[in-house]
């Protein structure tokens, strides 16, 4: 596309091309929609349904123009729990109360779009994320032992590794063998060939038709599937249930935001344009209300389906749409096909998904990575695994937000001049340098030249700790350009501290911001207009003429 177009362009100029990218990524799709179905515990068509309403919509009102978006592994995973949670509380309504929470995700994106907040989403820290979405990895590996080895599978992570040993112990081998067959499809099925035929759909059709020559009651397979156009399910809320809503709309929300987004970057990077992070977000929000109202799982821009959309010539937000139609005509009329794929086969076509999501590079370069990095990335995906993503999320924001404020404190602090001219030399000294020399340590320059971080007082302090011969500080903010609150509270607080120890203050080069935020404080009242002074030299005369 013209670097001239708007990002957002659904010119029929390029409808060849679209169609060529949505019909390729509508491959790779069904797989792996029927697989996120059957693994989130709503069925298989569920997975379908989330990939046809939430890759139209977000295709077409998104703001990232080859995004291809549908279920994803990491929402599967937080919808299997969401799913489990509402059912096991409330037995008769617990699938239509997470259908609600899919509605409520999509709310929650359409708000943080219209409000602008997209942008931050993507500033979450790399370790973080790592950690995160290695950790989605490994529950989605665990979760499809169970089908792999011949069992039935459960959207419970602990309870999956509860009942592993029983399931190593009576492994249906048949199954197994189907389920490693497809896996070593998607492995080895060979580059040249997967342009034509990709590798998920590959494995899907060769695993199931092996499973044609068994027995019929060897192999468990998906079962009926319904026909037709999915019915509305109303959301359905309660007082009781509000609190377990919004949480779950919540978590998938941030997910998916997070999710799309970097999806989002890996298309910019091969197609060379921006995308809009609000309008993606909102594009995202409307696609996931409308596939919570029709019995559709969440989903997020998948990257492996837009990279395929964008090698196959996909331009615009069409080829995202048309992928989405594809599916639609495939389903209503080929569905009942789809019934005889075997559990196991899909559980291979998933293990490869978990094993893609696990970020290797991050591990093979361990050693070479500073501790707290290394340490924070394994917190997230310990948090992730055993407790809930947004736990592992905000405290590695947290944690990470720590670390970053004590860098910057550090860098702030050795912006600092702070000197009486002790270390002044005849040669190579500056004049002010020898005008603070000649009063031998009784007056101490503290010069600002950039802003200053809350954390800053407490190391501010401690250096001033170490002068305490002076009898009047000059305060220098001539190349403080950016004065804030914080700057100005830790000013405000040193002036009254100076004060309080009988020791002058002068108050040099204030500029017009700095001299608002100080006066909001009262800082400039409580010091008084005469020792507010324009210039260092202007000090320097007032100091030598006795007035300080």
């Amino acid at each position: 596309m013209p670097a001239s177009a708007p990002f957002n362009s659904l010119s029929s100029r390029y409808l060849p091309m679209d169609f060529s990218g949505g019909l390729t990524a509508a491959v790779v799709a069904l797989p792996l929609a029927l697989a996120f179905g059957v693994a989130s515990g709503a069925g298989p068509m569920a997975g379908v349904y989330g990939a046809i309403f939430v890759g139209f919509f977000a295709a077409l009102f998104g703001g990232t123009p080859t995004q291809v978006s549908g279920p994803t592994g990491p929402m599967t995973v937080v919808m299997a729990g969401v799913f489990t949670s509402m059912q096991a509380k409330y037995p008769e309504t617990g699938l239509l109360l997470g259908f609600t929470a899919v509605i409520v995700a999509g709310l929650i994106q359409i708000a943080l779009g219209v409000l602008k907040l997209g942008k931050y989403f993507i500033l979450v820290p790399y370790p973080v994320i790592s950690g995160f979405m290695t950790g989605i990895g490994v529950i989605i590996i665990i979760l499809q032992l169970g089908p792999l080895l011949g069992h039935a599978g459960t959207p419970s992570l602990m309870a999956a590794l509860t009942s592993l040993p029983a399931w190593l112990s009576s492994i249906n081998w048949v199954e197994l063998l189907l389920g490693g067959f497809a896996l070593a499809v998607v492995y080895l099925w060979p580059s040249s060939w997967n342009v034509w035929l990709p590798r998920p759909l590959a494995a899907l059709l060769a695993g199931t038709l092996a499973a044609l020559w068994l027995p019929a009651d060897s192999v468990a397979i998906i079962g009926d599937i319904p026909a037709g156009f999915p019915p509305l399910h109303w959301p359905a809320f309660s007082l009781e249930v509000a609190g377990e809503l919004l949480y779950g709309g919540v978590l998938l929300a941030v997910l998916g935001a997070i999710d799309s987004l970097l999806t989002s970057l890996v298309a910019d990077s091969m197609t060379k344009q921006q995308h809009d992070s609000d309008r993606e977000l909102i594009g995202q929000g409307i696609g996931n209300t409308l596939a919570g109202l029709f019995g559709g799982l969440p989903g997020a821009g998948a990257t492996m389906r837009t990279v395929v959309n964008i090698r196959a010539g996909g331009k615009t937000g069409y080829s995202g749409a048309i992928h989405a139609l594809i599916l639609l005509v495939v389903m209503l009329g080929a569905g009942q096909y789809a019934a005889h794929v075997p559990l196991a086969v899909l559980a291979g076509i998933l293990i490869r998904v978990g094993i893609d999501i696990i970020d290797w590079p991050f591990f093979r370069r361990l050693s070479r990575l500073p501790v707290n990095t290394v340490a924070l990335m394994l917190l997230v995906l310990g948090l992730t695994v055993f407790v809930d993503l947004i736990t592992a999320v905000l405290v590695g924001v947290f944690l990470s937000n720590l670390i970053t404020v004590e860098r910057l404190t550090n860098i702030q602090l050795d912006s600092i001049t702070l000197t009486n001219g002790a270390d002044a030399t005849e040669k190579g000294c500056s004049a002010e340098e020898r005008w603070l020399a000649s009063h031998q340590g009784k007056v101490l320059l503290l010069r600002l030249n950039g802003p200053l971080s809350f954390a800053v007082g407490r190391g501010l302090r401690r250096r001033l700790a170490g002068q305490l011969s002076h009898r009047l500080m000059i305060i220098d903010l001539t190349h403080a350009h950016l004065v804030g609150t914080s700057t100005a509270m830790i000013l405000d607080e040193l002036i009254h501290t100076e004060t309080a120890q009988e020791r002058q203050v002068l108050l040099v080069g204030v500029p017009d911001k700095a001299r608002k935020s100080l006066a909001r404080l009262g800082t400039l009242e409580y010091l008084g207009t005469e020792r507010v002074l324009d210039s260092f030299s202007e000090a320097m005369a007032v100091v030598d003429g006795g007035r300080a």
